[in-house]
């Protein structure tokens, strides 16, 4: 059969999501055969994918999603531009992943990808067959379990880029929303000093010993120096000693005391945080809504 039909172009593509030009050219070489078309576009689109799996993908989105009230994961879905983290395709792949995360990620990446769905197909086989439906590399980047084993849980999104969580000791629903937003433009390292790893106080030191001995001062006034500066670095990247960015008169540890709470542990997430990628600054965009 070599008559190729507008209708048998239109079924190849809805069911492979190809482009038309591609679903034509299939149909053609398989002489009208649909079932051959549509195996021998998977084999083509798995290998067109296996070589997009190796291109940077920065963009995509942040998911927050909830069981029971019980068990709650933040979810990073990865593609390469901003215009396919807004697809369908990319937002129900993201949707499919988050949901599932709740009952088959075990903490472990390599094996929440071997999970099969409803469809009998591997979450690994789905995200190669939405790599050729997209053109772009696709990535479930991380899956963060948060840990709610007292205390009361709060979080806020910033869009689809930004997701803070944070627990409190005592329910507070304002005082959760305010210091998560204030978290998602201040970017905190840590609740406190103690919470800085060693490695980080180290690396910071070493830059400030490098700056303060350009300056020629005398060894001890050198010390002086780089002991102001790591005092006023961990000030600026520990929650608590931060000013609160409603208000810079207070800090968040006051803001706390104030309300007679106190803050258990926070998480972070930033779509792309850690990868290169072209200069976008979200943590601006928390503070703009702040003022507002």
């Amino acid at each position: 059969m070599s008559n190729i039909t507008a209708q048998m172009v239109k079924q190849l593509r809805d069911r492979t999501g190809a482009g038309m030009m591609e679903c034509k050219k299939a149909l053609t070489e398989a002489k009208g055969d649909m079932d051959k078309a549509v195996d021998a576009m998977r084999k083509a689109g798995q290998a067109k994918a296996d070589k997009k799996s190796s291109r940077v993908a920065a963009e995509g989105i942040i998911k927050f999603v909830a069981k029971n009230n019980e068990k709650f994961n933040l979810v990073e879905i990865n593609c390469e531009t901003d215009f396919v983290a807004k697809d369908n395709n990319f937002l129900d792949f993201a949707e499919l992943i988050s949901k599932s995360s709740l009952d088959s990620f075990n903490g472990n990446l390599q094996d929440f990808h071997q999970v099969k769905q409803a469809n009998g197909k591997t979450i690994e086989e789905i995200r190669l067959e939405v790599i050729s439906k997209l053109g772009e590399n696709v990535q479930i980047r991380r899956i963060q379990q948060v840990n709610v084993d007292s205390g009361f849980m709060g979080y806020y999104m910033h869009g689809n880029k930004i997701c803070v969580t944070t627990i409190l000791e005592k329910k507070d629903d304002a005082l959760a929303k305010d210091i998560c937003m204030h978290i998602a433009a201040m970017k905190p390292l840590s609740i406190d000093a103690e919470g800085i790893s060693k490695d980080n106080l180290e690396r910071e030191k070493e830059i400030f010993k490098a700056q303060a001995n350009e300056s020629g001062k005398p060894e001890d006034i050198i010390e002086k120096m780089i002991d102001g500066k790591m005092k006023k670095y961990i000030s600026e990247v520990t929650l608590l000693n931060q000013n609160f960015v409603k208000d810079n008169d207070i800090t968040i540890e006051n803001l706390l005391k104030k309300n007679g709470n106190k803050i258990l542990s926070f998480l972070r997430m930033e779509v792309g945080e850690g990868i290169e990628k072209k200069d976008e600054n979200f943590a601006e965009e928390v503070m703009a809504q702040i003022k507002k």
